[in-house]
């Protein structure tokens, strides 16, 4: 009988999340210096800080160390959507990327607490 372990691609949290720092480092890498030095920088910082943070959560043995990761990406996923929304309000970005984003930005909060639960119920420790 095969054994099959958990893999940090099995979370869709963290997949949507890398997807969207990448979509987000293209659209940035584009900019005029301003705005890649003012609100770029941030953003992308922010947007890699979600899969990033889940990345190390799912790396820390520790029931609590783990959530407590999961709960950083949350943080980090409400602080795009200022981004995001700042972003689109001075016309850095176009309404598809917005939406494109924002759509993401909207499912990640519920893919993160699923992960926070799953976490919660499976590990003892």
């Amino acid at each position: 009988m095969e054994t099959k372990f958990l893999t940090l691609e099995n979370y869709s949290a963290y997949r949507a999340s890398f997807a969207l720092s990448n979509y987000v480092w293209k659209i940035i890498i584009q900019w005029k210096f301003f705005e890649k030095d003012t609100v770029g920088k941030q953003f992308a910082r922010a947007v890699d800080s979600i899969s990033a943070n889940i990345a190390e959560g799912f790396g820390r043995f520790s029931k609590k160390d783990k959530i407590r990761f999961y709960y950083y990406s949350l943080g980090s996923v409400h602080e795009c959507i200022d981004w995001n929304n700042k972003c689109y309000e001075r016309s850095i970005i176009s309404h598809e990327e917005y939406i494109h984003i924002k759509d993401t930005l909207d499912t990640l909060p519920g893919e993160i607490n699923q992960l926070i639960k799953y976490t919660n119920l499976k590990l003892k420790y």
